[in-house]
């Protein structure tokens, strides 16, 4: 909820919206007609010049949550059309910056910013904070509270540490609800690490990061062992990435418990998590815990 880049970016500068961005790429993940979905909605518009760089689906979600006159119910409306499975809730409905401070005491603004770092060597993230626009706090959406304290599981991620994952975990009142639950929480950890937020994190740092954030540990951890073919990670490794390695086991993950398996999908030249390998995965973990 505090994306600013791209079209995205461009609404909520001209418009004074909430950032449709990610929330439109959420529904359109649970939606049954994904790939049709996806072919129409993130069509970027091209002939109007008011409208170029625009996607239909951002369009159309920030149509209707005009319309509506509330963001979440531009999302159930969009969401509806898609049939998408599942509720998709943003976690603030507060306006808000993302901020990224680094180890040199200098600040960066704005999710864009952070994300893409300027020439080949940036100091590292220390912490990142939501400064609010209108306000002076910003407030979780409450049904993102009952949606934890009825959970059954916690996954948190896959995706960027500082400028997807820990900024909607910050927004007040998310890590307090995660303290309370007795829902087992569960981390996906990302297969490679990314230039300007987490170059040369071990698996091991991505946990530390995280439950500093929350303020409590996981419950378990889940881990990606295939390594992409060499040629890839010689792509990765010209961009900085790197594969994500769990340091080997030892008496820092404690009662943490590690899944690992090969969910790797590299469709694409692209490294990432398979989406049906991890959700059998996760299935797989869900019926041994029951058992």
């Amino acid at each position: 909820m505090v994306d600013s880049g791209g079209s995205t970016g461009r609404l909520r500068d001209e418009l004074g919206i909430l950032p449709p961005g990610d929330v439109l790429k959420c529904i359109l993940a649970l939606s049954p007609h994904r790939d049709m979905a996806r072919a129409i909605f993130l069509k970027k518009f091209t002939l109007d010049r008011r409208l170029q760089g625009h996607n239909a689906g951002n369009m159309l979600l920030t149509m209707l949550s005009r319309y509506t006159g509330s963001f979440p119910a531009g999302i159930q409306a969009l969401a509806e059309i898609l049939d998408a499975r599942g509720s998709i809730l943003p976690v603030t409905i507060d306006k808000a910056t993302l901020v990224a401070e680094l180890t040199d005491g200098t600040r960066i603004y704005g999710e864009t910013a952070i994300d893409v770092p300027r020439g080949t060597q940036r100091e590292k993230i220390r912490d990142v904070f939501l400064v609010p626009h209108h306000s002076d706090s910003i407030s979780v959406y409450p049904p993102v509270i009952d949606a934890i304290e009825g959970a059954d599981y916690i996954i948190i991620g896959p995706g960027d540490l500082f400028t997807s994952i820990i900024p909607s975990l910050i927004v007040p009142g998310v890590k307090e609800a995660l303290q309370k639950t007795k829902a087992p929480v569960l981390y996906v950890v990302n297969i490679m690490t990314k230039f300007g937020e987490t170059h040369n994190f071990t698996g091991r740092d991505f946990v530390r990061k995280l439950e500093n954030s929350i303020h409590r540990q996981v419950d378990g951890i889940i881990y990606n062992t295939k390594k992409p073919d060499t040629d890839l990670l010689n792509q990765y490794l010209a961009q900085k990435a790197e594969f994500v390695e769990i340091d080997g086991p030892d008496d820092w993950y404690g009662l943490r418990k590690i899944y690992a398996a090969d969910i790797l999908d590299t469709s694409g030249g692209i490294v990432r998590h398979d989406s049906k390998k991890l959700a059998a995965f996760l299935n797989q973990i869900f019926s041994v815990a029951e058992d």
